[in-house]
């Protein structure tokens, strides 16, 4: 799997200067909503986006697709890439972003999310050098403070997106229970992938019931019964009863992503259509 910290930080660097849940507590969705607007992280089809930019974006909005979340922005300009959106009628709620961008160069991030039309901007991991202990991961809460205040300030809201690694306990804690309770709620949301919390055994249920409101994106990708990530609705994962939990989360945008797809335009295309059928 690329190293999507290290992918980040390249493409970002570069855009700038030029099993399913089963809870006791769930119960069972009632069918009746249904999406209405569906988002795709770019990284899923980053092949496409490396060979051409805009017409990516033109094959995604052809899909049904009406967000896009960005992972980098392969030598557009913030108002080339604003112009590829407007003329295929996509909208860019969020994009990933390293923290080390977000601290070091935050006058041209802030420039380009105002021109590109993003709210929310994204820390996308966690530097493996920088979690090993509890105290590190206070110390990454406390950085994630200091963003998201600058954030708030500039309009904007920060985010941090999970994978695995922050549900295994480290010294009998849960990092991403200290991530949460280390930050501000009102400056510091999440976006929560429900494929890592999945795969890490934990229960996203829990976490919409303690800190509602704090989760305004959710990854949608879904998970095989042998743990490989699959197209939204080939898996285990209960969407239906996760959706129906969405005003006590804060959920606003769904985004698909699959980080390997064999074929990206099928997978995302399939994960879409699947999408656009569910009730909840």
């Amino acid at each position: 799997m690329t190293d999507r910290r290290e992918f980040l930080t390249t493409m970002g660097a570069v855009g700038l200067t030029g099993a399913g849940f089963l809870s006791s507590g769930c119960g069972k969705a009632s069918a009746g909503r249904r999406l209405d607007r569906i988002g795709v992280q770019l990284y899923s089809v980053r092949g496409a986006m490396e060979e051409n930019v805009e017409r990516t974006l033109e094959r995604v909005a052809e899909i049904g697709y009406t967000e896009v979340e960005f992972a980098g922005y392969y030598d557009r300009s913030p108002q080339q890439i604003r112009t590829a959106l407007d003329e295929n009628g996509l909208t860019t709620p969020a994009a990933h972003v390293s923290l080390e961008l977000l601290e070091n160069d935050w006058d041209a991030t802030v420039d380009l999310a105002a021109t590109v039309g993003h709210d929310y901007l994204v820390v996308p991991s966690i530097d493996p050098a920088n979690r090993t202990t509890i105290d590190e991961y206070r110390t990454m809460a406390e950085r994630f403070n200091r963003v998201a205040q600058r954030a708030e300030e500039a309009g904007l809201q920060f985010a941090y997106h999970n994978h695995d690694f922050e549900f295994a306990p480290v010294a009998d804690r849960i990092p991403y229970d200290v991530l949460i309770e280390e930050t501000d709620p009102a400056l510091v949301k999440f976006e929560m992938d429900l494929y890592w919390i999945t795969a890490a055994g934990g229960d996203p249920f829990t976490y919409f019931h303690s800190q509602p409101g704090r989760f305004p994106l959710v990854h949608v990708k879904d998970r095989s019964a042998d743990g490989d990530i699959v197209e939204v609705g080939a898996g285990t994962i209960d969407f239906a009863s996760l959706f129906a939990r969405s005003d006590e989360a804060g959920i606003r945008h769904y985004i698909v992503e699959h980080d390997n797809p064999a074929e990206p335009f099928e997978s995302i295309g399939a994960s879409y259509r699947y999408l656009r059928g569910l009730e909840y």
